[in-house]
Formats: structure tokens, C-alpha cells, sequence
């Protein structure tokens, strides 16, 4: 009770045609299809970016300082 049936879904779908026509359908398809492409490329560099953020930079290697190996007279 409450769920789309099959019925359901095909008035739907005869609704959209009338709308928009047959011809229009790809191109209204395609845009959503690009807008969702978009959005998820947007969200995974907002991750990327996070993460960048949230990891401390490694400080480059000191060499140890070596002792003076001169003799002292």
C-alpha cells in the first residue's frame, strides 16, 4: 500500500509524453542525466578536498646533525 504500480508508472509516463512530446524526451533525459554526472563529480571533489584539509602535511626529513669529527687540540 502507498508503492507506484505498474499502472501507476505507464499514466506517468503517458503524462511526460503528452508534455513534453517525443521529441523532447532524449534532451530533457540527457540534461538530467549531465545534472546528475555534475553533481556527483562536484560531491567527490568536495571529498578530495575535505580530505586534504583534514590530513596533517608530513614535515620533510631533517637530516641528524653530525658532531664535529675535527680533533680539538
Amino acid at each position: 500500500m502507498g508503492g507506484l504500480g505498474v499502472w501507476e508508472i505507464l499514466i506517468i509516463l503517458v503524462i511526460v509524453m503528452v508534455i513534453f512530446g517525443a521529441g523532447k524526451l532524449p534532451k530533457v533525459m540527457g540534461d538530467l542525466g549531465q545534472g546528475i554526472r555534475n553533481f556527483k563529480s562536484n560531491l567527490s571533489d568536495g571529498a578530495k578536498a575535505e580530505d586534504e584539509v583534514k590530513t596533517d602535511p608530513v614535515p620533510p626529513a631533517v637530516p641528524p646533525a653530525k658532531p664535529d669529527e675535527t680533533p680539538k687540540a
